[in-house]
């Protein structure tokens, strides 16, 4: 395979691969995984065509080895008509890396009326944008990116669009909601990376979702970083190429630790 997945069945779990580790260490899984996995296994345990996941929140308490199997178990909290609740937990070696909720609402008719929304982003299909150069962006391979204005640390506008280019888990293909999942962790270096680089490690990621991508290109707008005392929170509009998917929100706190393979500028 040309790109590994990051996963692999293992009896009832799930074996890393090298490719899964992040930028803080080599040995340790990135978040971005992390989200992704406990994403698929409620969607694959309690999905439904007829429900939408309209907010996934996982909280990342601790770094996952990459040599360690890990284990999903899931709770099914409440099964309404209208509204389902599943919570989630990632075991690696025995102990609680990060744990999820996520709330599924039941599809049905708008609302009457008019209601204002920000008007959709103006910008460039993926399509339309030349492949970046550089090798280092997408952290070699892991995911592929067509920058639209600014960059990682930049300080301005900065908005991309970013797709994933191999499975999560061997032999499934990523469903619209996974691909979200997966991605979502981006949302912490791309609205709390500055000048001197990434000096925040996120603690958690809140996903809201009124509906799901049509595309595997998922757009990723900063619209909100502030910090004080070390605590910082960032947040990033989603899109698809129809428009306006949902939001992506982390927290986060000031890390003195370097990153090992930190992006390009």
């Amino acid at each position: 395979m040309t790109n590994p997945p990051f996963f692999t069945r293992y009896g009832d779990g799930f074996m890393p691969t090298s490719v899964a580790n992040g930028p803080w260490s080599p040995e340790s899984m990135h978040g971005r995984v992390v989200i992704g996995l406990l994403g698929f296994v409620i969607e694959e345990r309690h999905g439904s065509d007829d429900f939408v996941p309209a907010r996934l929140t996982v909280d990342m308490f601790r770094l996952p080895n990459i040599t360690t199997p890990v284990e999903v178990t899931t709770k099914l909290v409440r099964d309404g008509l209208r509204i389902k609740v599943i919570e989630a937990e990632f075991v690696s070696g025995g102990t609680s890396m990060a744990r999820a909720s996520c709330q599924l609402l039941r599809r049905t008719e708008n609302a009457p009326g008019n209601v204002w929304s920000p008007p959709n982003w103006q910008v460039p299909a993926p399509a339309e944008i030349p492949k970046p150069a550089d090798p280092r962006l997408g952290m070699n391979g892991k995911w592929e990116t067509r920058p639209i204005i600014g960059h990682m640390g930049s300080l301005g506008e900065r908005r991309l669009w970013m797709s994933e280019v191999r499975e999560l888990v061997a032999g499934v293909k990523m469903t619209p909601f996974v691909h979200v999942a997966t991605g979502a962790d981006f949302a912490s270096p791309f609205a709390n990376g500055g000048d001197q680089g990434l000096g925040y490690i996120n603690s958690d990621v809140t996903i809201y979702l009124h509906r799901l991508p049509v595309s595997n290109w998922i757009g990723f707008e900063v619209v909100n970083h502030h910090a004080t005392d070390g605590v910082a929170i960032g947040e990033c509009w989603l899109y698809d190429e129809k428009g306006a998917i949902g939001t992506s929100t982390v927290a986060a706190l000031a890390q003195r630790k370097p990153m090992s393979n930190p992006p390009p500028p």
